[in-house]
């Protein structure tokens, strides 16, 4: 087909921004032009899964799956992408580790259902209406996707050839991922690309004094921090030294603490933990009680240490007792 490569990308669970960071090439989106075919990319052109299911399989040669599997649409779509692929790859922090919509493991299906349709200040619902996976009417049945008890990244459904981080993937990492794919210089499967194989710290200019320890936790908000100093030595809880690097460090370089996206730094088993294990090493206090103190500064733990990989950490999600059905604010409270 002219010497293309026919591209695909699909949105599972997550927001939509990763779709948009590929417009973040900006000029050389003329350049990919030259260089694929779109055979598939729902929010840019109308495709329909009938036309997925036509290929013949590994018709795709690089397909782009961003967002986790939340329910059995996203389950199906992923395998139906596996088959027709020739590379997959897991395209942001949705994908990668579940991102910031598997928080909602801290709760269930009927937690959050409960919490969206029947509690939430916004939401009249007198008659306690719920999503049904199948009503009859008299124009025919209407189906819904079966909505998981639990958020999965997309490695847990269908094997992933490589993982492209971030929230979203910095635009010159897309390029080079694509470059990559085009001149067939790609790691070994299974591979993080885009991304560099050290922490956020080791590409961050802030000045770090190893002597310095923390007697108080501020938000982002709350203080201004120093502009060459290191943010968490500041008191700001800062991820970098439990994240890849490869983002250029934006969020630093705009005085913004790290969150995160860019994943679990390489040999690092569960990010939550090892970014726990570095803000305690800076706690300045041997007395319980003012360490209880200091702690009790950060601000939505869970949300801080495992905001964007809750669903591939050791956590992976609540352990509910049979029978209970918590909102998102019982669980995270």
């Amino acid at each position: 087909m002219n010497g293309k490569l026919n591209f695909a990308m699909y949105w599972g669970a997550s927001c939509g921004g990763c779709e948009i960071a590929v417009l973040e090439i900006r000029e050389k989106i003329l350049d990919l032009a030259q260089l694929i075919n779109i055979v598939f990319w729902p929010v840019a052109v109308d495709f329909k899964y009938r036309d997925v299911e036509a290929m013949p399989d590994r018709h795709i040669d690089l397909c782009l799956f961003n967002g986790g599997i939340r329910n059995s649409e996203n389950c199906e779509i992923a395998q139906l992408l596996r088959r027709k692929s020739k590379v997959l790859c897991a395209f942001g922090a949705c994908a990668c580790w579940g991102g910031i919509p598997s928080l909602a493991n801290v709760s269930n299906r009927q937690g959050i259902f409960r919490t969206v349709y029947l509690q939430s200040p916004s939401t009249e619902n007198a008659g306690g209406l719920l999503p049904q996976e199948l009503t009859p009417t008299r124009a025919g049945d209407l189906e819904l996707p079966a909505f998981y008890d639990t958020l999965v990244p997309l490695s847990e459904v269908v094997e992933v050839d490589y993982f492209i981080p971030g929230c979203a993937p910095a635009a010159d990492r897309i390029w080079a991922v694509l470059e990559a794919v085009v001149t067939g210089q790609l790691p070994e499967p299974g591979s993080v690309v885009g991304a560099l194989e050290k922490t956020l710290c080791d590409e961050c200019k802030r000045v770090r004094d190893e002597t310095k320890k923390v007697k108080q936790f501020f938000r982002p908000h709350q203080i201004i921090p120093e502009p060459e100093k290191c943010l968490l030595e500041q008191g700001i809880i800062c991820m970098g030294p439990a994240t890849r690097g490869g983002c250029g460090a934006r969020c630093i370089e705009a005085n913004l603490p790290c969150r995160g996206c860019y994943g679990p730094a390489p040999g690092v088993v569960d990010q939550g933990a090892k970014m726990l294990s570095a803000v305690a090493s800076l706690i300045d206090s041997q007395d319980p009680e003012e360490i209880d103190r200091i702690i009790a500064g950060i601000a939505d733990p869970l949300g801080t240490f495992y905001r964007f990989g809750l669903s591939a950490s050791l956590l992976q999600r609540a352990r509910l007792r049979a029978g209970e059905q918590p909102t998102l604010q019982e669980a995270a409270g």
